[in-house]
């Protein structure tokens, strides 16, 4: 599923325009988006939690040199799923 295909499943269980609906989708994700980046954890009771994370640095190695370089720490979004949705996946 796709942002169109949610947008239309959201609009048909909300029985809304298409437009609204997407406005819903839009708007949701960049609160998400903007509380995750501010360092915020976005919990969605039996859904899940977004929260910020930072994936280590490491090694690594240039692929067209071979030389050795190092990674840095980067920041990552992570997601873990609520109880009721990995109830729903099994």
């Amino acid at each position: 599923m796709n942002k169109p295909d949610l947008v239309e499943a959201l609009a048909t269980e909300l029985n809304t325009t298409k437009k609204h609906a997407e406005q819903a989708v839009d708007a949701l994700v960049e609160i998400i988006e903007r509380a995750v980046a501010s360092g915020e954890k976005v919990t969605i009771s039996g859904f899940g939690t977004f929260e910020p994370s930072v994936r280590g640095g490491r090694r690594g190695v240039n692929p067209q040199t071979g030389e050795s370089i190092d990674i840095p720490d980067m920041p990552m979004p992570r997601f873990r799923a609520g109880a009721r949705f990995k109830a729903r996946l099994r």
